[in-house]
């Protein structure tokens, strides 16, 4: 045993014998507990529903505090995982002073803390029938895509940087740079590795509020064909690109990727929208790229992906981002 860990065991021996549950703690909150004195990496201070504390980890960061209001969240937790856990969070039956410092917490001790971030399997059917009934048929892609995207560019505008760019931004190692700047620099690269030259016809799946677009046109002298299935993002984008006086070079769409038929095209960008296609639907998508992009033609794909190592769990399970924020959404892994 390493020097960490024998420190990380006794820490938790510690406090395996220190602690102690007011009687009224039923037994999933005591099952979750116990898991809690398994964790190596970093601390955990726990306060419970009679404002008693309960501290689990080692000394050192990172540290989090977690306020139990009730005992729900625990058996939510036992249950159903992080759907539950954030569900009690949303109902307000616990709090925390910083929640990323928790989530590190968690994720830190993902293999000790396994039990309550996946759930059992009963308690998780449910959700993952609904996440199947979400899957992206041309009917549900509508629905899903307006469920998150049609919520209100006034929403959006709120949190987003001047670009509305809704996806990873480039720092390169730059990091007290503005998001905008960075911004830039990922627009720009996709439509360098597409090979985007100055007349070229460029097809946008995905194409936003029309960020690419404005660049395709503006600095690249493309022409644009880009598609979206919310009716906000177009007005947006649309509006965008008269703003600028490139709209005869910017012909934006409320269209499904499988009905597009005026190819080919020189290149093909598709920032981050891979994973809102469902892995059902992956054929279909690549096939799409193929079939519309020109002989030598080269396509850009920017996407979020999941470890390899959890991938087969995620793909035949389901998290709280596919129940509330990407509908029949699926994340690829690097391999």
């Amino acid at each position: 045993m390493n020097t960490v860990a024998r420190t990380a065991s006794q820490a938790n021996e510690a406090c395996s014998a220190a602690m102690t549950l007011p009687q009224s703690a039923p037994a999933p909150a005591r099952s979750v507990l116990k898991l809690l004195q398994k964790l190596q990496h970093g601390s955990l201070t726990l306060q419970l529903p009679d404002g008693s504390m309960q501290r689990f980890g080692v000394q050192t960061l990172p540290h989090a505090t977690l306020v139990l209001h009730n005992w729900a969240p625990l058996a939510a937790a036992l249950k159903s995982g992080d759907i539950g856990f954030a569900e009690s969070f949303i109902a307000g039956d616990w709090s925390t002073p910083n929640l990323t410092d928790l989530l590190r917490v968690l994720v830190a001790n993902r293999a000790q803390v396994e039990g309550v971030i996946y759930g059992t399997w009963f308690g998780r059917l449910l959700y993952r029938a609904r996440h199947l009934l979400h899957r992206n048929s041309r009917a549900n892609s509508r629905k899903n895509i307006h469920a998150h995207y049609d919520l209100g560019n006034a929403f959006y505008r709120l949190w987003l940087d001047e670009t509305m760019n809704y996806s990873a931004a480039i720092f390169d190692g730059k990091l007290a740079q503005p998001m905008a700047q960075a911004q830039h620099a990922k627009v720009r690269r996709a439509l360098t590795l597409a090979g985007v030259k100055p007349g070229d016809r460029v097809l946008e799946i995905g194409c936003g509020w029309g960020a690419l677009a404005e660049k395709a046109t503006t600095e690249f002298a493309a022409q644009v064909t880009g598609v979206t299935l919310s009716t906000e993002q177009l007005a947006f984008a649309n509006e965008r690109m008269a703003r600028l006086g490139v709209a005869e070079r910017a012909d934006l769409r409320l269209q499904d990727y499988r009905d597009i038929t005026d190819a080919p095209f020189d290149a093909i960008c598709s920032i981050e929208m891979v994973e809102a296609v469902g892995r059902a639907y992956w054929p279909t998508y690549f096939a799409s790229l193929a079939k519309l992009l020109k002989p030598g033609g080269r396509a850009c794909v920017q996407s979020i992906v999941i470890d390899d190592a959890l991938f087969d769990r995620y793909i035949h399970s389901t998290d709280f981002i596919q129940q509330y924020i990407f509908p029949g959404g699926c994340l690829p892994c690097p391999s």
